[in-house]
C-alpha cells in the first residue's frame, strides 16, 4: 500500500469521527513545498461547506480523530483548513527498507487485464522515417510498463502491406529480378526503389497497365503475383526489424499482424453493417452515416467502408481489427498509438464498431494521439533538401555524435569501449528527448540539447547511474549485495527517498494515461535529489560512521536500482561506466 493510499484511510477515518459526511474524500495529496509538511489532507474545506461550519474549526476536529502516531512527527492546520502532515524519519526509513525487498520496486499491482498496445505500424511500402520514431517508443514505453505492472500485453504491429501501391512495386520487382538482381540488392533502399517505381510508373503508360493490372491479380490471390509481393514484404519487413533491434524497442516478429491478415474479414464486415441497416448505399458507396458524431449543424458524419467500385478503406481494416481484438484477443483495453491527425478516423471507428457490436461494451478503446517532430525552423522535421529523413540514418547520427562525445571525455576508452557506450547514450538522447516531452506537444528536435551531460537528458541520468556504480566500485563493495539497516537523518536524505517512495505511484500513471513524460520527470527529479543527498551527505569518508555509511550506500543502490528499472521502462539502456 502506498504512503498516500495509507495517509487516505486515515484521513477519511478521522473525518468520519468528526462528523464529515461520508461522501467526502479525504484530498490527501503530496505537498509542493517542504513548509507545508510531506503530504496535505484538503477534505475538510469540501466537508465544512456541506456541514455550513468553519473548516478550520472541523480540521481541528478532525486532527483531534486523527491516528498517525506510528507514522506523522507532526501535524499541523494551515491557512483556512488545510491539514499538513510531517512524516517521521522511522516511519519513512522501514518504508524504504521494504522498498529494497520489493522486486517490483514499490508497484502495486492492480488486477491483470489482457492489453492490446497497437504501435509503429509502418507501411511497408517505403522504408521507416522519422514519422514512425514517436508511434514506436510511446507505445513500446507504455507497453513496457503495463508488463512490469503484471497485465498481458498483446503487442499489435498493423503493418501496411495491402494496397494499389504494391501492384506498382512487384511490378518494378519483377523487371530487376529479370535483369538478374537478386531481391535484397534490389531492395536494399527502399526508398529510392518507391521514386523509381513511381518514376516509371508515371513516364511508361504500359508499365502504369501493367502494376493496375497486378493489383487486381495480387487481389484476386494470384501466384505469381503473390510471390513477388511475398519476398518485398521479407525484405521490407526485415528492414523494420534491424530499425527495432537498433531502437531497443520489444517488437518481435510475433507481433506483426498486418493489414493483409485482415483481407478475408472484409466483406463479412460490409455485410454484417448493411444486415443491421448501418451501411447504405450512397453514389454506389456503402457509407455509415454516425449521429452521435454529427456536427454543429447535425449533419451525422459520413464513415465510407466500401468504394464504389468495390474496394475497402482504411476504416474497413480498422473494423475488423477492432472485431478480432474484441473477440478473438479478448481484449479489455485497447490502446492505439496513431499520431493526432487520425483523431477523427479513429473517433469514427470506435463509434462504428460499438455501434455495431464489433466490440464488447466492457472494452475500453483508446486513442493516444501525439504531436509532430519539428526541425529548428518549426516545420515538420526534414532533411536538407526538404526530403524526409529515414529513421535509421536519424539513428545512426545519434549514435555518431555519442561516439565523439565521449572519445572526447575518455580519451583513454578503447575503440569497442567508445562504440559501446556511445550506441547506448545517442539511441537513448533520442528516445530520451522524444518521451520526456508531453505527448500531445509538437517539439523541436535538437541534437546539441538532448545529447547533453545537464539537464533533463537520457546521457544525465545515464551519467548519474554510473556515478552511483562508481561509488560502489571506489568502495570495493558488492553492489548486488542486500542492503543494511537504511536511516534517515539529514533533510537530503528524506527528499531522496520521498521521491524513491513515489515511483509506484508514477508507473501507475504512466500507465492509465499512455504519457511517458510523467516517469522521465520523476526520473530526473530522482537525479537532482540524488546529486544534491550525495554533495551533502559524505558516503565514504573515514569520519562518517559505520551505520552511517551502511544505510547511504543503501540509499545509492535503491537509486540506481530506480533509475535503471525506470529508464529500461522507457527502452533506454545504462552502462557502468561512462
Amino acid at each position: 500500500m502506498s504512503i498516500k493510499t495509507l495517509l487516505e484511510q486515515r484521513v477519511l477515518a478521522a473525518m468520519a469521527a468528526a462528523g464529515a459526511p461520508q461522501d467526502c474524500p479525504a484530498h490527501v495529496t503530496s505537498s509542493t513545498r517542504p513548509e507545508f509538511g510531506d503530504f496535505q489532507a484538503n477534505g475538510a474545506m469540501a466537508a465544512a461547506k456541506q456541514l455550513k461550519t468553519n473548516p478550520r474549526e472541523l480540521a481541528g476536529r478532525i486532527i483531534e480523530q486523527l491516528d498517525l502516531a506510528d507514522i506523522a512527527s507532526h501535524v499541523e492546520i494551515a491557512g483556512p483548513g488545510f491539514i499538513n502532515i510531517q512524516l517521521a524519519n522511522e516511519f519513512v526509513a522501514r518504508q524504504l527498507q521494504a522498498l529494497c525487498e520489493d522486486e517490483k520496486l514499490g508497484a502495486e499491482i492492480p488486477v491483470s487485464q489482457t492489453v492490446v498496445v497497437d504501435y509503429s505500424s509502418p507501411n511497408l511500402a517505403k522504408e521507416m522515417h522519422v514519422g514512425h520514431l514517436r508511434s514506436t517508443i510511446i507505445g513500446d514505453a507504455v507497453a513496457r510498463t503495463l508488463e512490469f505492472l503484471g497485465h498481458d500485453v498483446i503487442r499489435q504491429n498493423h503493418m501496411g502491406d495491402w494496397g494499389t501501391q504494391f501492384g506498382m512495386l512487384i511490378a518494378e520487382l519483377e523487371e530487376h529480378l529479370g535483369e538478374g538482381e537478386r531481391p535484397e540488392l534490389a531492395l536494399g533502399d527502399l526508398e529510392l526503389f518507391y521514386q523509381q517505381a513511381k518514376k516509371h510508373f508515371d513516364a511508361d503508360a504500359a508499365f502504369a497497365d501493367k502494376a493496375r493490372q497486378y493489383v487486381v491479380k495480387l487481389q484476386s490471390g494470384d501466384e505469381h503475383c503473390r510471390k513477388l509481393w511475398q519476398q518485398f514484404i521479407d525484405i521490407s519487413v526485415a528492414h523494420s526489424e534491424a530499425v527495432y533491434l537498433n531502437l531497443n524497442v520489444t517488437l518481435k516478429h510475433g507481433d506483426i499482424r498486418p493489414e493483409s491478415a485482415y483481407n478475408d474479414d472484409l466483406a463479412k464486415v460490409i455485410q454484417d453493417l448493411q444486415r443491421q441497416q448501418l451501411a447504405v448505399e450512397d453514389q454506389g458507396a456503402q457509407v455509415v452515416f454516425l449521429e452521435e458524431l454529427a456536427d454543429k449543424q447535425g449533419n451525422p458524419s459520413p464513415v465510407i467502408v466500401q468504394k464504389s467500385g468495390g474496394g475497402y478503406l482504411y476504416a474497413t481494416t480498422d473494423l475488423a481489427a477492432l472485431r478480432y481484438r474484441s473477440h478473438q484477443l479478448n481484449a479489455d483495453r485497447i490502446l492505439y498509438f496513431i499520431d493526432a491527425r487520425q483523431s477523427l478516423h479513429m473517433k469514427q471507428v470506435f463509434a462504428l464498431a460499438r455501434k455495431a457490436g464489433f466490440v464488447s461494451a466492457s472494452v475500453s478503446l483508446e486513442h493516444h494521439p501525439f504531436g509532430t517532430m519539428m526541425g529548428k525552423d518549426g516545420k515538420p522535421f526534414k532533411t536538407r533538401s526538404g526530403g524526409t529523413v529515414k529513421l535509421t540514418d536519424l539513428l545512426q547520427e545519434g549514435v555518431e555524435r555519442a561516439c565523439a562525445l565521449v572519445r572526447g571525455k575518455n580519451p583513454e576508452l578503447d575503440i569497442d569501449e567508445v562504440a559501446a557506450i556511445g550506441r547506448k547514450v545517442g539511441i537513448g538522447a533520442v528516445k530520451y528527448a522524444d518521451l520526456s516531452k508531453t505527448r500531445t506537444n509538437d517539439y523541436i528536435f535538437d541534437w546539441e540539447a538532448m545529447l547533453s551531460f545537464e539537464g533533463n537528458t537520457a546521457p544525465y541520468l545515464q551519467y548519474a547511474y554510473t556515478r552511483i556504480r562508481s561509488i560502489f566500485r571506489r568502495a570495493g563493495i558488492d553492489f548486488d549485495a542486500p542492503s543494511g539497516t537504511l536511516r534517515i537523518e539529514t533533510a537530503q536524505e528524506k527528499a531522496l527517498a520521498m521521491q524513491l517512495l513515489q515511483f509506484g505511484q508514477v508507473l501507475d500513471l504512466l500507465a492509465r494515461e499512455a504519457n511517458p513524460h510523467v516517469l522521465c520527470n520523476y526520473l530526473y527529479e530522482l537525479a537532482s535529489h540524488f546529486m544534491a543527498f550525495y554533495e551533502h551527505c559524505p558516503i565514504l569518508k573515514d569520519e562518517v560512521p559505520q551505520a552511517t555509511r551502511i544505510s547511504r550506500l543503501g540509499l545509492a543502490r535503491l537509486s540506481a536500482k530506480v533509475l535503471a528499472r525506470g529508464l529500461d521502462l522507457l527502452g533506454i539502456e545504462v552502462m557502468e561506466q561512462m
